[in-house]
């Protein structure tokens, strides 16, 4: 299957973009939960200006930082993995779709085992003439809740079992 951002006519509903917007993101994040950055790259064009929200937290990363050794990189990060999504609520205007999802995947992260990994997302696309791409991606790993003694812990920079 040749795979490439989202083109929408003109005459489209905001709820049809919302649908296919659904759908691709499903596809593309499992093709990124196998490993293949390749597939995700084709399905989801980033907007110069992106900011990703990593669920480790730290400094949020921007468009530029996306070398070709980083979409590298993440290849190697995500291995065997399966990818299914619930949708939370969706947002759309003729140039905005905002979802609101819980992802959840079973991956091998980073060299760690394979393990369900659960996730709070919104992802924001913007309209760039008939193409839609990604402009934010905030993701956290509280799907499941955590007390306030954790939350309160991670807000003071300690692991949230102190």
């Amino acid at each position: 299957m040749v795979c490439m951002p989202l083109v929408v006519a003109e005459a489209a509903t905001a709820d049809d973009v919302i649908a296919k917007l659904i759908d691709q993101t499903q596809q593309a994040n499992a093709a990124l939960m196998r490993g293949d950055v390749g597939t995700y790259r084709q399905m989801v064009s980033l907007t110069d200006d992106f900011v990703l929200m990593s669920p480790f937290g730290g400094v949020p990363s921007k468009a530029a930082e996306y070398t070709p050794e980083r979409w590298e990189r993440m290849g190697r990060f995500f291995r065997n993995g399966t990818h299914r999504q619930e949708v939370v609520q969706t947002y759309g205007s003729q140039d905005m779709v905002v979802l609101a999802l819980i992802e959840r995947d079973s991956v091998e992260v980073g060299g760690l085992p394979a393990q369900e990994w659960a996730l709070r997302v919104t992802l924001v696309y913007r309209r760039v003439g008939t193409e839609w791409h990604l402009a934010h991606r905030h993701a956290d790993p509280l799907a499941n809740g955590i007390s306030r003694q954790q939350a309160a812990a991670l807000a003071r920079g300690l692991p949230a079992s102190q």
